[in-house]
Order: structure tokens, then C-alpha cells, then sequence
């Protein structure tokens, strides 16, 4: 554990002045070890993640944040400074099931959206929401909501490692990228659909070469009305190109729990995540929407979208 003769040798004696106020938060309150503990504490979350911060004594919170300046964006064509609403930030505090948790948001360019969630999630940070904020923006900007609890070690160090790969990847392609890669796919298409709907369990509708299966759920919305797989409760998959090389597109609607899961085993199977958010509001369960892109043959796109349904079923503890 630093000193407080170590503190003060790193610059932060005016940082931490009031750290005694802040003890309750860790629960060393009223005492001179609370001071060296809370700031050593917040001393190492600038250490493990590389980025200044402040105390913010109100709510008992370190928070940190780095503003995108690595690159210029325009809004309405207009440069959008970082200060009303192009930095990422992160927000810690002692955590009610584990020592620390942490809350965040994290702007991303839309090539840097699934490695630094893979980065996260490999480090037990959650994913709770990927979006927009703007409109008419050059380039487009996303922005990723985290959350998580654990050791103050592991979730520092896991933002570290999210925010390390956003710089290498900035640094091997200054400009963000304008699609995913690769040779594009050849026009027309030819899926088979019986191979998908075997491995996924579900039936589905052929059209023009193309093949969708349809899987739907239920949730009572607040009129007392129940609504299920055609009013948009449902979880679905759209596949075009080939068996060779098709690409899928489609949406998860998941209960609160099983999002972790789902974009666990999505990503594990290498198809993209490029959106989390609400269609309604009101229902019960609470239902959350995850899109996702994906391109391979059509056996490995069905077998990643079987993984993440059977991860889905072993959280909710539902048959499929």
C-alpha cells in the first residue's frame, strides 16, 4: 500500500485533501488511515488506467474522463467540441456486492465498437447500451454504456485495456473504416434454409434465395395487454448470400440477465453487435434489444446464433 509521503511525491496533496470525507464510501471513516487508503485507492485507478480524474466528495465518486480529441468530428456541420459530449468517462465508487463498481460511457468510432467490447467483456466489465447520441454526424460516433462490479484491480485494469485498444487501432488506421472488411459479398442469393432451421430449432420463411426465422417471446405491457412475437417481441435472424458466404443481420430480445451472456457468446463466434437498446417501455419482464451483423457460412453463423440461444435458455432457466 503507498504512503502518504508516496501521494504526495505523485502531485496529489491538493487532490486528496479532503479524502477523509470520502472514507465512509470505503469503510474507513473518522480516521488518518482513512486517508492514506482512499487515496492510494484513487491514486491507483489513475495508475492502472491511465487517465486523470476527480473527486467528486457529494456523491463519494472517482471519475475519470478522456475527451475524443484524437479526431475531429462535425455534428450538423459544425466541429463538436469534446466538452459537450465527446468524452469517454468513467465513474467508480465503493461497490454494495464487491469492493468497487463502476459505470460508464465510452465513445467509440463504429470500427472500434466490437474489439473494445470484446475487451470488455473478456474482462468482466458489462455492456449495457450501444447507440447513438447525434445525428448528421461525420464520422459517425457511438457511444458504449458500461457497467460492472469486481476488484478495483480487475475493472481498472479491464478500462485500461478498452481504452489501449481504441488507441491501436486509431494508430494502424488513422481514419475510421467505412465497412468491415474484406472482399465484398457477390449480389444474388441462395441459402438453404433447412440447415438453419435444423440447428436453431425453429422453422423459418424462404424468399428470394434469402431465409428468416422468427422466434418470439412475451411481456405484459402496462395496459394489462400481453404482446408477443408479432407486435415485435422476438428474436430473429435474416440470411442472404450463399452457404459459402452469407452474411446475417437480426436482433436478440433478451431479459436484463441474459444480455451479458448473449453478447458473450456473439462475440465468442466472432458476429458483431452494432446496437443494444429498448423498443418499448412499460413491459414486464423488462426486455432489452441487441442487433448484430455477422458474415461466414451459414453453419458457423447458425451454430454462434445455436450458442448464444442456449446461453440465453441456461440463464433464463427456460426450455427452447
Amino acid at each position: 500500500m503507498k504512503t502518504i509521503t508516496t501521494a504526495i511525491a505523485d502531485g496529489a496533496r491538493a487532490r486528496f485533501a479532503r479524502a477523509a470525507l470520502l472514507g465512509a464510501a470505503f469503510g474507513f471513516a473518522g480516521s488518518a488511515h482513512a486517508d492514506i487508503v482512499v487515496a492510494d485507492t484513487l491514486l491507483r485507478i489513475e495508475t492502472l488506467t491511465g487517465v486523470k480524474g476527480t473527486y467528486l466528495d457529494a456523491e463519494q465518486v472517482f471519475k475519470i474522463t478522456r475527451p475524443r480529441t484524437d479526431l475531429p468530428v462535425q455534428v450538423d456541420r459544425r466541429v463538436m467540441q469534446p466538452f459537450v459530449g465527446l468524452s469517454t468517462w468513467v465513474a467508480f465508487r465503493h461497490g454494495g456486492r464487491a469492493d468497487m463498481m463502476l459505470m460508464g460511457d465510452m465513445v467509440v468510432f463504429e470500427d472500434e465498437i466490437n474489439p473494445v467490447m470484446s475487451e470488455l467483456l473478456d474482462g468482466g466489465v458489462s455492456v449495457t447500451a450501444v447507440h447513438n447520441h447525434f445525428l448528421f454526424d461525420r464520422p459517425k460516433v457511438y457511444f458504449m454504456h458500461i457497467g460492472g462490479e469486481g476488484s478495483l484491480d480487475a475493472l481498472a485494469d479491464t478500462v485500461r485495456h478498452a481504452l489501449d485498444r481504441i488507441a491501436r487501432i486509431r494508430a494502424e488506421r488513422p481514419q475510421p473504416a467505412e465497412d468491415f472488411g474484406g472482399v465484398p459479398l457477390a449480389p444474388g442469393n441462395a441459402i438453404d434454409g433447412g440447415p438453419i432451421s435444423a440447428r436453431l430449432g425453429a422453422s423459418g420463411q424462404a424468399k428470394d434465395g434469402m431465409y428468416k426465422v422468427v422466434i418470439g417471446r412475451e411481456v405484459s405491457m402496462d395496459c394489462g395487454c400481453a404482446v408477443g412475437k408479432e407486435m415485435g417481441v422476438n428474436t430473429w435472424a435474416g440470411f442472404a448470400g450463399t452457404d459459402g458466404d452469407a452474411i446475417v443481420d437480426g436482433d436478440f430480445a433478451v431479459l436484463e440477465p441474459e444480455l451479458q451472456p448473449v453478447l458473450k457468446s456473439l462475440r465468442a463466434g466472432n458476429i458483431n453487435i452494432v446496437a443494444i437498446h429498448h423498443h418499448m417501455v412499460g413491459e414486464t419482464p423488462r426486455t432489452l434489444f441487441l442487433h448484430y451483423w455477422g458474415r461466414g457460412t451459414t453453419d458457423a453463423l447458425a451454430t454462434t446464433l445455436r450458442a448464444a440461444l442456449d446461453a440465453q435458455a441456461r440463464q433464463s432457466g427456460a426450455a427452447r
